[in-house]
């Protein structure tokens, strides 16, 4: 039996890693599959993974049909036993459902990959409708960590240095660019504790080098 499959973590836990070795796992056994991607920080139309790999990819924007697009290509004789669906938090609910249309009625196997949060704490419309209709949900053990050391669980976007918590939710960037003070827009992961205090790794180190008051007297 066909399923969806959700597996999510941080920004930084491998999730374009994944997506692509599960790419090569189901290819190299004779399955034939799609790959879908939105937004991604290597450009349009590739599924980029921080090791380096990349693959050719269908973008998805707002207008995409996945159940057109399968229906259209069932019908001229294409095959497809597979979706692969990177960066679905960008994803609309009604793409997510158009998904979970095609894992039912039509038996094809789909494995998204996406966050949960954005910047701002608040779960991705895409993420929360995923969660919603998952057949099964996989958070990545590979654990994205905070300066800190503790496990990551936020995701935080920094505007010329200063983190923010509010702007637009669709913002391309990555959290290699996070110590990068040219970088108008970067993204790093932290910990609950130290998103709420608005403490990224470069306003610790700015705090931890100021130099202590000098004493009365």
């Amino acid at each position: 039996m066909a399923e969806l499959h959700f597996f999510t973590g941080t920004m930084d836990s491998g999730k374009s890693t994944l997506a692509l070795q599960t790419n090569h796992n189901h290819a190299t056994r004779g399955r034939v599959g799609r790959i879908f991607t939105a937004n991604d920080r290597g450009g349009e139309a590739v599924l980029s993974s921080r090791l380096g790999l990349t693959h050719a990819a269908l973008e998805v924007d707002a207008d995409f049909d996945f159940w057109k697009f399968v229906v259209d290509t069932l019908t001229r004789g294409g095959r497809i036993d597979y979706l692969i669906c990177d960066e679905a938090q960008f994803y609309s609910p009604l793409q997510i459902e158009q998904l979970a249309k095609v894992v039912d009625e039509l038996q094809i196997d789909v494995f998204a990959f996406g966050i949960l949060t954005d910047f701002r704490t608040v779960m991705f419309p895409g993420s929360a409708r995923l969660v919603e209709l998952a057949d099964r949900m996989n958070v990545l053990q590979v654990e994205a960590l905070c300066w800190c050391g503790k496990k990551a669980t936020q995701n935080a976007r920094t505007e010329n240095g200063v983190m923010v918590v509010e702007g637009d939710v669709v913002v391309v960037g990555d959290v290699e660019q996070a110590d990068d003070p040219s970088a108008e827009v970067a993204y790093e992961v932290l910990c609950r504790q130290h998103h709420r205090r608005r403490l990224t790794a470069a306003r610790a180190k700015a705090v931890s080098l100021a130099p202590e008051p000098l004493p009365f007297g």
